[in-house]
């Protein structure tokens, strides 16, 4: 990203499958509180000015969502690469990519292409991104509470008596966690409900979700909008201590992972009493009954 010329971003598709992830597409998801388009525009604005975005054609809801943080920007589509014209610095970027600091303090593009990629990408954020403790004004955090390690906690966010943050964690605007929960190393999306005495450990949480009281949630992703009712779990290991295999297509996939949860799409219901075995996917939109044990 070096040179006299402004840079200008040229979002490109790239394989991938995590479109069971979401109902639109994989730059749907947030970071940090940001649709993944707007986080990784804002990592290279901090280095760089941005002349420009362009996208493929068909991502016009990408497009508004940039135009609408970035007013003066300019923002358009392609029909095919081959006839961009090289007016400055041009950064071709996979859509299904996070901008993440290397140890070397680089700007990387690191792809996802596995549902499991973007926990490990989370991961790399959170550490990045969360090196000291950042508490909005407007959250409150119960005196009984103990806050461990980096963390960032929104506007608006309410932490229960007797729970423990330990961190690096993100906590989105206007969440709630229950009274003795535990969450450590997540980033959970806005307008989350967490209910008391949960467990919610490396996992990502899109927002708007409501997990009711006694849950385990483990090295999974949660999609925008699921709700859980009590006691359900999602397992991460395998009795045998293999690497957890995860199924695309046909095809199992081994995800090189000892500790694997589920994955869940966008507006679920899981009712109480469910457990969900490791790597397992749940489509969106899903009404799992009560005391089901999820192992396809």
């Amino acid at each position: 990203m070096c040179g006299s010329f402004d840079l200008i971003i040229v979002f490109k598709e790239a394989p991938h499958h995590l479109s069971k992830m979401t109902t639109q597409d994989a730059c749907s998801f947030s970071v940090m509180g940001k649709p993944l388009v707007l986080y990784n525009i804002a990592k290279l604005a901090s280095r760089k000015s941005i002349d420009g975005v362009l996208f493929p054609e068909g991502y016009t809801h990408v497009a508004n969502v940039i135009s609408a943080s970035y007013p003066s920007m300019r923002v358009d589509e392609y029909k095919d690469k081959a006839f961009i014209s090289a007016t400055g610095d041009l950064l071709e970027l996979p859509l299904n990519s996070i901008i993440v600091e290397s140890s070397m303090g680089d700007l990387v593009a690191d792809q996802m292409m596995y549902p499991w990629d973007l926990l490990r990408i989370m991961n790399k954020v959170l550490e990045s991104e969360v090196k000291t403790t950042l508490i909005s004004p407007n959250a409150t955090i119960c005196r009984s509470s103990i806050i461990s390690g980096p963390c960032i906690i929104e506007d608006g966010t309410f932490i229960d008596d007797f729970c423990k943050i330990k961190g690096p964690i993100y906590i989105g605007k206007n969440s709630k966690v229950g009274t003795g929960s535990l969450l450590r190393n997540c980033m959970v999306g806005s307008e989350s409900s967490i209910g008391f005495n949960c467990e919610i450990g490396r996992s990502y949480l899109a927002g708007k979700n409501k997990i009711a009281h006694h849950n385990v949630i483990l090295d999974s992703i949660i999609g925008e909008g699921t709700w859980m009712g009590g006691y359900v779990g999602t397992t991460n290991v395998l009795l045998n201590s293999k690497n957890v295999k995860y199924k695309v297509g046909d095809q199992l996939i081994d995800t090189g992972l000892h500790h694997f949860g589920a994955v869940i799409g966008t507006n679920c219901m899981i009712g109480a009493g469910v457990i969900v075995l490791p790597g397992r996917y749940i489509p969106s939109n899903s009404a799992i009954q009560a005391g089901t044990i999820v192992s396809k």
